[in-house]
C-alpha cells in the first residue's frame, strides 16, 4: 500500500515555510491505518525492547497499538505540566518554537531498552529530547520508529550520528 496517497500537505502551517505533513487523513482511513499499524508492529518485533515509549500526542496514535499487541508497558512522554506524578523534564527547540517533555521518574528502571514511537522525524528536537528523558530516566533507548521520515531535514541524521536506530515507514521532503 502506498500510505504517502493517505496524507495531506499543508503548507505554511504552522508558521510561513513550514509544509505540514498531516496524518490525520490517514488514521481516518480504517485500511491505511490498520496497514501503518501492521507495518509498525512489523518492525517492532524485529527490535528487542522491554517497554514502548511514544511522543505526545500523535505517537500515542501508533504506540498504543504496538503496546497491546506486543504485550510491552506503554510509557507516555507528555509536555510540560500534565503528568501529575513526580517528572524529569527535558526542553528542546522545535522547527517553530521551544517546547519542553516529560517523563513520570517511576516510569523506566535502570538499563530497560525502550523503544520510542512517534509520528514523524523532521529536526529531531523533539526525538533527542525523547531520548535524554530515557536516558535521564536511566533506561537505553532500543531505537525510533517513525510513520514519516522529512529527508532534507536533519532529524534523522542527527538521531543516526548519535548512535540511535532509526527506522520509518514513508518519506518525503520537508519543504
Amino acid at each position: 500500500m502506498d500510505l504517502k496517497k493517505y496524507i495531506r500537505s499543508i503548507p505554511d502551517y504552522p508558521k510561513k515555510g513550514i509544509l505540514f505533513r498531516d496524518i490525520t487523513t490517514l488514521i481516518k482511513n480504517a485500511e491505511a491505518f490498520k496497514y501503518t499499524n501492521d507495518k509498525i508492529i512489523e518492525l517492532s518485533k524485529k527490535i528487542q525492547f522491554d517497554k514502548v515509549a511514544a511522543i505526545e500526542s500523535r505517537g500515542f496514535v501508533f504506540a498504543s497499538t504496538v503496546s497491546y499487541q506486543l504485550s510491552k508497558p506503554f510509557v507516555l512522554l507528555r509536555k510540560k505540566n500534565k503528568l501529575p506524578a513526580e517528572t524529569h523534564s527535558v526542553d528542546f527547540e522545535l522547527e517553530y518554537g521551544k517546547a519542553t517533555i516529560e517523563v513520570h521518574k517511576d516510569s523506566i528502571s535502570e538499563n530497560e531498552k525502550i523503544l520510542i514511537i512517534d509520528d514523524l522525524i523532521a529536526t529531531g528536537g523533539t526525538a533527542e529530547a525523547a531520548a535524554k528523558l530515557v536516558e535521564i530516566s536511566g533506561g537505553k533507548v532500543a531505537g525510533f520508529i517513525f510513520v514519516i521520515n522529512l529527508f532534507d531535514l536533519p532529524g534523522n541524521k542527527l538521531l543516526n550520528k548519535k548512535g540511535y536506530k532509526t527506522h520509518s515507514l514513508i518519506e518525503f521532503p520537508g519543504h
